[in-house]
């Protein structure tokens, strides 16, 4: 009430007929108790809005600085290892590699080996080299769906499919983008929980540095409570990753291996 009774003052001091008519006299004096009305409803020299007016303004922008501060997204975390390895991979178009992958899901287990071609910004290709669905693969190029091929006589049939359907992805549900490999070391980055490296074992004649996740909320990828990731100290690149279960079994590990940098991929080649 008090806030309306101030903005009643400033608009509608004294009548309109005493600014409107009458000698020059009665005019500067409605101009007179329309600045004292306004020097009354606002004691800090009626500069600005009334005092009220400024205390409502004030716990408006502390409210609204809080609400930012809660809904504005979290910087990611990272660890030199990641960030080398991001500085590696801006300077790549395309990459080709072979990706020996083991996956556990309830008492399944999928063991297969795949070639994998990739090209900025979003093109990629797989190809099951070893183990079920054996000569299926599947071509992404952005989007939420993938063309896919089955093995043996049926390779010539291309079907497209979502991206997230049965037969287009693996036994723990990953699909052809999760297995970019900056989209790996991404995850990293953005899922919550404590983040570290330290130096890792070699590993196929590579020295590495091992970066751990611990995670905090494994709703991402069900029952993942750590991750490790090797990266080579000479190219930078990941060579193996592993994520466990909470009872420290192994529900996932992908080994790259053959890798091969800028070798010229085209649009024809997905």
């Amino acid at each position: 009430m008090a806030a309306a009774h101030h903005a009643r003052v400033h608009f509608g001091v004294g009548r309109v007929g005493d600014c409107m008519h009458g000698p020059r006299l009665a005019w500067y004096a409605c101009r007179r108790r329309k600045a004292q009305a306004w020097h009354a409803a606002c004691p800090s020299g009626g500069e600005g809005v009334p005092r009220e007016g400024l205390d409502v303004l004030y716990k408006i922008s502390i409210f609204a600085l809080a609400l930012a501060a809660i809904i504005a997204p979290v910087s990611a975390a990272t660890v030199p290892a990641i960030a080398a390895f991001d500085d590696a991979f801006a300077r790549v178009n395309d990459y080709t590699l072979t990706v020996h992958a083991h996956e556990v899901k309830g008492d399944q287990t999928q063991d297969r080996i795949y070639h994998f071609w990739f090209k900025k910004p979003h093109q990629a290709k797989t190809q099951i080299v070893s183990g079920p669905g054996a000569g299926g693969g599947g071509v992404w190029t952005g989007g939420d769906t993938v063309s896919g091929h089955q093995g043996g006589i049926l390779s010539f049939f291309h079907l497209k499919v979502g991206l997230h359907d049965g037969r287009a992805v693996s036994l723990r549900g990953y699909t052809i983008p999760d297995g970019l490999l900056p989209n790996q070391a991404d995850k990293y980055k953005e899922i919550k929980g404590a983040l570290s490296e330290r130096n890792g074992p070699t590993i196929g004649g590579q020295e590495t540095t091992l970066v751990e996740l611990r995670v905090a909320d494994s709703s991402a990828d069900p029952g993942v409570t750590r991750a490790v990731i090797y990266f080579s100290k000479a190219t930078h690149f990941p060579v193996v990753q592993i994520r466990y279960g909470s009872d420290g079994k192994i529900l996932s590990q992908e080994t790259w291996t053959d890798l091969r940098t800028n070798v010229g991929l085209k649009d024809s080649d997905f």
